[in-house]
């Protein structure tokens, strides 16, 4: 599972509009993750993160300029992004397992009001920072698809960072 997996094929019925508030909890059974979700946006020229050593995980959705469209939500049509650290000084984090998450694992993600998203783990990919696939992750699929994105291969001490990233590409069920 090295690979971005291919695009559904799209059928002629389209897509269910839902109304999707902000997540606010995402939950991986399978990798023991149960934590909150912060909005997160830009730090400069890069995605920001949630705070490092909190559990937190972070949903992507920064600041569109007029008319452009925000980024979507888990559980609306697109590609939403959840990020969050692998570990801390001190501890494992939010993201601690997720390069163990295996196709077909199962992602839930519930809004502020309630309702919950089922995604399905259909790809994962490990790149070097440098190399992020932007397309992959920001293909704008015509159904609801989810990516979470965390830190992972080797850590350089020198920078006090980890060298990789790891996205996990998920599609509503």
């Amino acid at each position: 599972m090295d690979d971005p997996p291919a695009s559904r094929t799209v059928t002629s019925k389209p897509p269910k509009i839902v109304k999707v508030a902000d997540p606010e909890r995402i939950r991986i059974p399978s990798i023991d993750v149960d934590a909150a979700i912060i909005k997160v946006g830009l730090k400069g020229k890069d995605m920001e993160t949630p705070p490092g050593g909190e559990n937190l995980a972070g949903w992507y959705s920064p600041k569109v300029p007029a008319g452009k469209d925000p980024f979507p939500r888990p559980g609306e049509v697109g590609a939403a992004v959840i990020a969050g650290h692998v570990d801390s000084e001190s501890e494992p984090d939010v993201f601690y397992r997720l390069k163990g998450l295996q196709r077909g694992a199962q992602i839930l993600v519930t809004d502020k009001d309630g309702r919950t998203y089922r995604f399905k783990v259909v790809g994962k990919t490990q790149t070097d920072k440098d190399k992020l696939d932007h397309d992959a992750i920001w293909n704008d699929p015509d159904y609801p698809a989810l990516r979470l994105i965390t830190c992972g291969g080797s850590f350089d001490k020198a920078t006090g960072h980890y060298r990789d990233n790891v996205t996990i590409f998920a599609d509503k069920v």
